[in-house]
């Protein structure tokens, strides 16, 4: 069956959307070849698409999958790097760019995290409106792919690309970010309660600001998490956004507040 077949044979639930949109058989480049940033580079170009125009945020132009490119129908297990989270211009991380680029005065000057950055869409926002340093942050073994992929959309939208990282910062020490950013980060409850634990402690060592951005997954509404939130904004997702998504149709930005 083709990963579009795999699509069209699931039900609404966005965990399981993930689960099937993305390989669940990973395939780790180890040749020299799969490392190097020309072989990464070339593999992006020739299995991505210049898109967004459909997304939140027209203005911004990012590379990913769309029904055109092989890998939509194409077998997952054939997919030969980690799971592409950096491929698909997920509806929280779209809220949230959108909401930096109508309200740049809170990312202008200060230092930014863009954790679980996957496209490198957010960072890309808070570059726009301003920020004076972000660091965008993927967990990557196997070809830096999500880096090339971030510093390939930053170059499409006329931007220096920012510091990537592609460790796994939940539960290091905390850094001294301003503010930290989470789009589409809560589809997995054990994931969801590190960064509940790690958020607090950003925020009480450094007095960072954390947005989230998030479409309504079950994951996330019924998180401990959740009753700590403000909600800033909320978005209605374009026509296409919500059919790639099972129906979801709105997308909310809100602020982690430990205080409430």
């Amino acid at each position: 069956m083709t990963m579009l077949g795999f699509l069209k044979s699931q039900t609404r639930n966005v965990k399981v959307f993930i689960q099937v949109f993305i390989p669940t058989t990973r395939h780790i480049c180890s040749s020299a070849n799969c490392q190097s940033e020309e072989y990464v580079r070339k593999f992006i170009l020739e299995n991505t698409e210049i898109a967004g125009q459909q997304s939140l945020t027209p203005q911004v132009k990012l590379r990913l999958f769309t029904p055109n490119c092989r890998f939509w129908r194409e077998r997952p297990e054939l997919w030969p790097f980690e799971d592409p989270y950096w491929a698909i211009y997920w509806p929280g991380g779209q809220a949230l760019s959108r909401f930096l680029l109508d309200n740049p005065a809170v990312c202008r000057g200060k230092t930014v995290l863009d954790l679980g950055s996957g496209c490198g869409a957010s960072a890309i926002a808070a570059k726009l409106s301003g920020a004076a340093h972000v660091v965008a942050n993927d967990i990557d073994t196997a070809g830096a792919i999500e880096a090339v992929a971030t510093h390939m959309n930053c170059e499409l939208n006329g931007l220096p690309p920012p510091v990537c990282l592609t460790n796994n910062m939940i539960g290091s020490q905390p850094e001294g970010f301003d503010l930290i950013l989470l789009g589409d980060m809560f589809y997995d409850e054990a994931l969801a309660t590190s960064l509940h634990s790690w958020l607090d402690r950003c925020i009480k060592t450094h007095g960072t600001k954390v947005l989230i951005g998030d479409p309504g997954r079950a994951q996330f509404e019924e998180h401990g998490i959740r009753r700590l939130l403000h909600q800033l904004a909320e978005f209605e997702l374009p026509k296409s956004v919500r059919e790639e998504n099972y129906g979801l149709t709105c997308s909310s930005v809100w602020c982690y507040r430990p205080e409430l």
